[in-house]
């Protein structure tokens, strides 16, 4: 009986012993992997800024029995418009007409058949204002609607914004953005008692540029034109080694 006890307690502190080793085992391996295969982190940086360019699209419209009438009445609209754009602070280099774009209205007989006559001509004048006044480009996409009492026939686009500087704030953002990732891999490895070393691999992520409280954000980068100011994020994945 007594030996029967001893055998039993000898297989009880080997399989002690064996768990130990396998968990000694395991955990090294593990560390091992982590200073092996690195750590993985996101990091991000963002900056808000101030669109310093603007433009804004519309256009005229008018209808016309013939091509040629058409074309002069939108013609005779122009003073109008130049003068009201010159008003407000723009002047000639800041105003372009663009694309003129037309077609035939036909008549339809009393059925509701489509005839060969023509009944009128349909025409439309691009315009293009571009200003490095933002606030009067945002101003001018509502106050140009005045013109219409005036008869000149709008259509105006949403106002568009832009910062110049882009290029230069990408890199910047993106050298924050891998400072925080580093902060991040710091923070995660403190409870180990490891450090973070070189960097093994770095993967610049899409550059989100949205309006300031928004929290959109999408795989292929959202590139925000409609406001004034703007939120522009950088996105950095890098990949430390551990020591």
């Amino acid at each position: 009986m007594l030996f029967e006890k001893i055998e039993k307690l000898q297989i009880l502190i080997s399989a002690i012993v064996i768990s130990f080793a396998l968990l000694v085992s395991v955990t090294f391996a593990a560390a091992k992997f982590v200073r092996n295969e690195g750590i993985a982190v996101t990091g991000s940086a963002y900056k808000i800024v101030k669109s310093d360019s603007g433009s804004l699209t519309f256009y005229i419209n008018c209808e016309a029995k013939s091509k040629s009438d058409a074309y002069d009445k939108v013609s005779k609209q122009f003073p109008i418009i130049n003068d009201y754009l010159k008003s407000v602070g723009l002047n000639d280099n800041d105003v372009e007409y663009k694309n003129v774009n037309g077609y035939y209205t036909y008549k339809y007989t009393p059925e509701g058949r489509p005839t060969n006559v023509i009944d009128h001509y349909n025409l439309t004048q691009e315009v293009q204002v571009k200003s490095n006044n933002v606030e009067m480009i945002k101003s001018l996409a509502s106050s140009i609607q005045s013109l219409l009492a005036k008869g000149v026939d709008l259509n105006v686009n949403s106002p568009q914004f832009y910062y110049s500087d882009l290029g230069s704030l990408k890199i910047e953002l993106l050298e924050e953005a891998t400072k925080d990732a580093k902060s991040r891999a710091k923070a995660m490895l403190k409870a180990t008692n490891n450090g973070v070393g070189k960097i093994k691999s770095v993967r610049m992520g899409v550059f989100q540029i949205t309006p300031v409280d928004s929290t959109s954000v999408s795989d292929m980068g959202i590139s925000d034109t409609s406001t004034i100011d703007k939120k522009i994020t950088a996105v950095a994945n890098v990949v430390f080694f551990v020591k």
